[in-house]
């Protein structure tokens, strides 16, 4: 649970993100330039594919509700995070529709900076707000109310390449542990090609987020019930210490400095062997453009160990803040780029790979994005099927959150430890140190929750 006090550690940050936010902001798509005549909805999103799409379909929504105008802000993730966080936080009103995450969303709806969009899904009675996967539905919620409606959504799965695996003889099972992943990577290890590719670049967004899975794996936890640190325990020490030694011995060079593109373009290009990471990655996988392995590319769920499951669980998605004084029409548009009935028009207009995915269960059972999406349609809808937030250890925890802490202080308390597990991935470090550094930076975020309970 996330206590109403840690409002101020959030407005803290925001005061800070401010500054990084001031001369960020890009205008682009429907009535971005336009003025006067009716409403304007002012839109800040994320800058990605799917993003882009919904601008280019955007005069279709305008068409279709006259009088209401749109503006985009459109940002790259670190400065959508940045000013959106200090416009929200502090009531700034300059948003009416936001792009968030599940990170945010139970944060912001406890702290009051979000409106309530179930009475505006009840009362629309072809929205269908029970098609969303019911995990994102959970993971958007507070108390009973959903806060922000998805869009995009992801887990994180196995990827390899099946040509490597059947030349050398080698069979993963349908559900694998850990070791047996890191036995094919010794095997499949070479000169020329990793054995597997496993992020290692510092970041909360970045290395831990694979590397929070296998700890949820080997029965770790970041704090206990009554938040005392756990990142000395023993299941904490032996996923990292599996994490690192198998990404040292049989991973790709320069792995300290390696994230998700990275790892990407290295399947993609026949020079890995495996990759765990999220299930966004078949778009360039799949893609005969971008990929010398597409439609070789074989799927199999987040390994498994103590607890299965482990896929993590991400989502953009889109909210209204409270501070928006056009609430009822920044509704129509939230309504219009989620709906079901958006994603069949993505599908038939723009082609099926243009489909936002992992938000609706109907996306799945779609005809022409069935016949794409064959290897890993059904691999990715298990993944966040399994994936659920609010249960994400075999322990119980104080928080919610699969590949991070729904926690303000995450963000940093996330950024130092994963500077700590980079630099034993370098070699730079002992797993032992980091860890021992790392149990530290987790005490004192643990402390301030003890004192306020």
């Amino acid at each position: 649970m996330i206590r109403r006090s840690s409002t101020r550690r959030l407005l803290g940050a925001a005061a800070a993100l401010t500054a990084l936010a001031v001369g960020a902001t890009g205008c682009s798509g429907a009535g971005a330039l336009s003025g006067g005549g009716g409403s304007s909805v002012t839109v800040a999103m994320v800058s990605n594919s799917q993003m882009t799409d919904a601008v280019s379909l955007a005069p279709e929504f305008e068409r279709a509700n006259p009088g209401v105008r749109l503006k985009f802000i459109t940002l790259s993730e670190n400065e959508a995070r940045a000013k959106i966080t200090a416009s929200v936080s502090t009531g700034g009103g300059e948003f009416d529709v936001v792009m968030i995450s599940n990170y945010e969303t139970r944060m912001w709806a406890e702290n009051g900076w979000l409106a309530n969009l179930s009475p505006y899904m009840d009362a629309d009675s072809g929205y269908d707000a029970g098609d969303f996967i019911p995990t994102l539905r959970e993971a958007l919620s507070y108390n009973g109310g959903m806060y922000s409606a998805p869009f995009y959504g992801e887990s994180s799965f196995l990827m390899y390449n099946k040509r490597l695996f059947a030349a050398n003889g080698i069979q993963l099972p349908a559900e694998p542990t850990w070791p047996e992943v890191a036995d094919a990577a010794a095997k499949l290890n070479s000169r020329d090609v990793a054995g597997i590719c496993l992020r290692g670049k510092p970041g909360w967004g970045e290395v831990l987020a694979p590397l929070d899975t296998v700890i949820n794996a080997y029965g770790g936890r970041w704090f206990d019930e009554e938040w005392n640190a756990q990142l000395n325990s023993p299941e904490v020490a032996a996923a990292v210490k599996f994490y690192v030694d198998t990404v040292r011995r049989y991973g790709e060079a320069g792995a300290a400095s390696t994230g998700f593109q990275e790892c990407g373009n290295l399947l993609a290009q026949g020079q890995a062997a495996m990759w765990y990471d999220s299930t966004a990655a078949v778009s360039s996988l799949e893609s005969r453009e971008t990929s010398t392995i597409a439609g070789d590319v074989g799927y199999l769920p987040a390994p498994k160990m103590a607890k299965g499951g482990n896929g993590w669980l991400y989502t953009w998605s889109l909210g209204i803040p409270s501070s928006s004084e056009r609430k009822g029409d920044a509704w129509k548009f939230i309504s219009w780029m989620t709906d079901k009935k958006y994603i069949e028009h993505v599908a038939e207009k723009l082609g099926p790979s243009h489909v936002p995915p992992g938000s609706r269960m109907s996306t799945y059972e779609l005809p022409a994005y069935k016949e794409i999406s064959g290897p890993f349609g059904k691999p990715t809808l298990d993944a966040m099927l399994a994936a659920d937030q609010g249960r994400p250890t075999v322990q119980p925890v104080p928080y919610t959150g699969i590949q991070f802490l729904a926690i303000p202080e995450f963000q940093d308390l996330g950024t130092r430890v994963s500077q700590q597990i980079s630099a034993a991935i370098a070699g730079q470090i002992s797993v032992e140190d980091a860890l021992t550094q790392s149990q530290k930076y987790a005490e004192v975020v643990g402390k301030s929750y003890q004192r306020k309970g």
